[in-house]
């Protein structure tokens, strides 16, 4: 008999050993982060890492993909971590999140928008670069269908032309729709950019000669602080017509303004589970809405990538960031830097 107890001693320590290895191997593994294309995505991404690394010591790397593709691997635990995730957009998000397999921790961004906009001189023209008003009378969607000569398509010259996101983000989803619901099809060429840098590329060009230019945008980001837009009027927000429009799929989509913007970390549910410490920091993270567009408009416009503006973020403004940890973690994430 006491050989028997010694031997099932044995074993539940060797369990227990084991059980504490493999916890350590899942702690040591490298935390994914999604590796998003758009510029404010990719700067929150590295601001995150780098204290993750730096403050709290555990690796951490990026795995590519569209926003769907990313949302599905998170809730998978495929990636771990999508540090900017508009939350509750799509319907794969709101499915997961209802399922308990993903988290949307913080309200990261105060103020983000989207919507449909126009630059400023498309409207009320600008004197000192000699351009009249194009479409004086431009205010709502429901203005586009009169106005399609003026944002010509050069592929389709009868049609006007919509610059639309990217493939793959849950933005073109709900644009393709809205065209549908805003009965524009007829009118308006849907096209889409091959990246967000080359929507932006896209955009500015236009902007710069002077052009007209009908295109999808949200804030934060660096252009709208760079240039003079209009925002279209659209319906007022409706959460049923949003389900239709956030539905591919739906043939009847009905005409809306977007959600209201939050901005989220998301994190999938065994990550909640095992890094409750970071949980708490993520859940801290707010960004001002200025100081974030600033910073982005610097990194655009001298090129500069988002590992080194995150680590310059990090040492020119501790008043922002050292609120979101503990101290001794801000101590590490400073001396690191």
């Amino acid at each position: 008999m006491t050989s028997i107890k010694h031997l099932l001693g044995a074993s539940l320590l060797a369990l227990s050993a084991l059980s504490g290895a493999a916890h350590s191997a899942e702690k040591t593994a490298p935390i994914l982060f999604g590796d998003i294309t758009w510029e404010s995505g990719s700067l929150i991404t590295e601001i995150l890492r780098t204290i993750v690394e730096k403050g709290y010591g555990y690796p951490t790397d990026k795995l590519p993909g569209s926003t769907v593709s990313l949302e599905a691997a998170l809730a998978k635990n495929d990636i771990q971590v999508i540090g900017e995730e508009w939350a509750g957009r799509s319907p794969a998000w709101v499915k997961a999140e209802a399922e308990g397999k993903v988290y949307g921790l913080g309200d990261i961004v105060k103020g983000a928008t989207e919507g449909w906009w126009v630059p400023e001189f498309v409207i009320k023209g600008d004197p000192e670069k000699g351009i009249k008003p194009l479409a004086p009378d431009l205010k709502s969607v429901s203005d586009l269908p009169k106005y399609k000569d003026v944002f010509k398509d050069p592929e389709s010259p009868d049609k006007g032309r919509f610059l639309n996101s990217p493939s793959g983000w849950t933005s073109e989803i709900v644009n393709t729709q809205k065209l549908k619901a805003y009965k524009l099809n007829d009118s308006y060429v849907n096209f889409r950019t091959g990246s967000g840098a080359a929507l932006d590329a896209e955009i500015a060009s236009s902007i710069r000669r002077g052009k007209p230019v009908l295109f999808y945008y949200w804030s934060p980001t660096p252009l709208l602080g760079r240039f003079k837009l209009i925002k279209l009027q659209e319906p007022p927000f409706n959460e049923a017509a949003w389900k239709t429009l956030a539905d591919a799929s739906n043939p009847n989509p009905i005409g809306s303004s977007s959600l209201a913007a939050h901005l989220a970390i998301g994190v999938s549910e065994p990550f909640h589970k095992q890094y409750p410490e970071l949980v708490s920091f993520f859940q801290k993270v707010d960004l001002p809405i200025d100081q974030l567009n600033k910073t982005l408009g610097e990194m655009s416009e001298k090129r500069l990538e988002p590992s080194a503006v995150a680590k310059s973020f990090l040492k020119d403004h501790p008043e922002i960031w050292t609120a979101w940890v503990p101290a001794d973690v801000a101590k590490k994430v400073t001396a690191g830097l």
